[in-house]
């Protein structure tokens, strides 16, 4: 005589891992056809279904046989590919802009990487002294400690970086009239 899925269910609720096994093997593909109409995809499907299964043991436990198996765990897939959508469409939200962010981010970053490339580039044309007391200013040094380090006046380090930036923006609008 062949045991019924109900009797099946029970036992595999009370820890019968037998019974488990052989319910599995006969609701499997019904299971796995159903989660295929609710996700529409094979990938999506086998997810689904892996995801029932491995839930199923604990699942058991409330099943009440007030109804067949295959209905109970019909409704089972379809209370799981519902929860999977809400966590897929909760997810799309918080996702949204982060996109757009992203490629913003980046160009900002490749914007700045340029305008640093730029500046070296530009650096290395200028004179020696010009050269190094716009670099320590560039570290954050005030004008009286770059002109002690360099061995000038406060004034002489205000006049080199006045210099500097003249030659920098000439430097910049001959590239874009060379540009044109």
């Amino acid at each position: 005589m062949m045991t019924s899925d109900e009797d099946l269910a029970q036992a595999a609720a009370e820890g019968d891992g037998q019974a488990f096994a052989l319910l599995l093997e006969r609701c499997y593909d019904r299971l796995f056809a159903l989660c295929f109409r609710l996700t529409g995809t094979r990938a999506e499907a086998e997810d689904l279904t892996q995801d029932i299964c491995a839930a199923l043991p604990a699942k058991l436990a409330t099943y009440r046989r007030q109804s067949r198996v295959t209905t109970w765990l019909y409704r089972v897939a379809v209370n799981a590919a519902h929860d999977r959508r809400r966590r897929a469409a909760t997810h799309a939200r918080a996702a949204d802009g982060w996109g757009d962010w992203e490629i913003g981010r980046q160009a900002d970053i490749a914007q700045t990487r340029a305008q640093l490339d730029w500046l070296t580039t530009a650096m290395a044309a200028l004179p020696p002294d010009l050269r190094d007391t716009l670099a320590l200013i560039m570290d954050d040094m005030t004008h009286a400690e770059a002109g002690e380090v360099l061995g000038v006046s406060e004034g002489t380090i205000s006049w080199r970086l006045s210099e500097a930036r003249k030659r920098l923006r000439a430097m910049k609008q001959d590239e874009k009239e060379g540009a044109r």
